[in-house]
């Protein structure tokens, strides 16, 4: 995933907040069957310098840990999950990601050196070091280990949660992204690069099969799963598309167009709902009517870039993360991407969607 931070070179960094505008309302028109029962409940600017990635809810514990990056403060800050009040800081932490094992009571950040911290206390307990470039990460409860993605080998390392050791790395065969678990032995992570999806034997450490996408879409972001009906929606990039397949045998069983830009993916079992967060300021809602009937529910309006989610599983709300940025200093190039201002201070956001 690609963290949004200030002086990033124009190949790697999103769309201009200008040219996002442009697209975010002929993609809401596309995607939109018409008003839902979704919208913005609060957004809760937060402030504080640094890019961000990944946001990550802890329902058990009920915090919130938003990754901040930078050469100077890299920190991730805590936030009361029910208030959206700060709680802390883990310092020192320069992170894409976050991850907890309600279990133990220990925290993961997918950085380099990975930190490993005491959720009650905020404290560090260790840092754990690790090859590659650590962006994505995963809790599997199935033997309580940690996933920490790579897009460069080794593309995962898994750390045992209790204990902070390292289990094994694994060639997952090109770049992950994001990767959801059911609980029984198989992760599931999306390979932005090869437009597949990998299955892994969780306890083997081995990828057992890989699912195709079959070009119903493509650059896959985003990545949930229905656990009890075996269906993961893979939300993708090129097209903008959300492919819907069968997780046991990898069958295409739909495909719905979503926003552009979508950089994650959650589904919740109590509504029978899978969520598309995507950096044009839409977040795209896929209704689950039976395993083989789905249909775009709504599409909510949301401020441009905010591009990651994460599920509150307790209370249902959706929380995504945002900041404003001033405009590009220079046009984009003929066939190219702009280039994009500086972060507005202190405009950094956190919004929470709910019915």
């Amino acid at each position: 995933m690609r963290r949004l931070c200030t002086g990033l070179a124009a190949g790697i960094i999103l769309l201009a907040s200008t040219a996002w505008a442009q697209t975010a309302g002929q993609t809401a028109a596309q995607t939109a069957p018409g008003a839902g029962p979704y919208k913005i409940l609060k957004t809760e600017k937060v402030g504080g310098a640094g890019g961000f990635d990944y946001v990550y809810a802890d329902s058990d514990g009920r915090r919130l840990y938003v990754p901040r990056s930078g050469q100077q403060g890299a920190r991730i800050t805590v936030f009361n999950l029910d208030t959206l009040e700060p709680v802390g800081e883990i310092a020192n932490a320069n992170a894409h990601g976050a991850a907890v094992d309600p279990k133990s009571g220990h925290g993961f950040a997918s950085s380099k050196p990975v930190v490993m911290w005491d959720t009650k206390t905020l404290a560090t307990i260790k840092t754990i070091e690790v090859q590659g470039g650590p962006d994505g990460i995963l809790f599997d409860p199935f033997n309580q280990r940690v996933w920490v993605f790579s897009h460069g080998a080794p593309n995962a390392t898994i750390i045992d949660a209790k204990d902070g050791s390292v289990v094994g790395t694994l060639d997952l065969g090109g770049a992950p992204e994001q990767a959801a678990t059911d609980g029984k032995g198989h992760l599931y992570v999306d390979i932005e690069d090869k437009d597949k999806v990998a299955v892994v034997d969780a306890k083997a450490l081995k990828v057992t099969a890989t699912y195709e996408l079959g070009g119903k879409g493509g650059t896959p972001a985003g990545l949930a799963l229905d656990v009890k009906n075996h269906i993961l929606f893979v939300a993708c990039r090129n097209p903008a598309t959300m492919v819907m397949l069968n997780a046991e045998d990898g069958k295409i069983l739909d495909a719905l167009p979503i926003g552009n830009g979508t950089d994650g993916a959650v589904f919740s079992p109590k509504t029978m709902e899978a969520f598309s967060s995507q950096g044009d300021g839409t977040l795209t809602i896929v209704k689950e009517n039976s395993q083989t009937s789905f249909v775009v529910e709504q599409t909510v309006q949301t401020p441009p870039r905010a591009k990651t989610l994460t599920l509150d599983s307790k209370t249902g709300h959706i929380l995504l993360i945002t900041a404003e940025f001033a405009p590009p200093p220079t046009p984009a190039p003929a066939g190219g991407r702009a280039g994009r201002g500086q972060m507005v201070p202190d405009t950094f956001s956190i919004v929470e969607v709910a019915k």
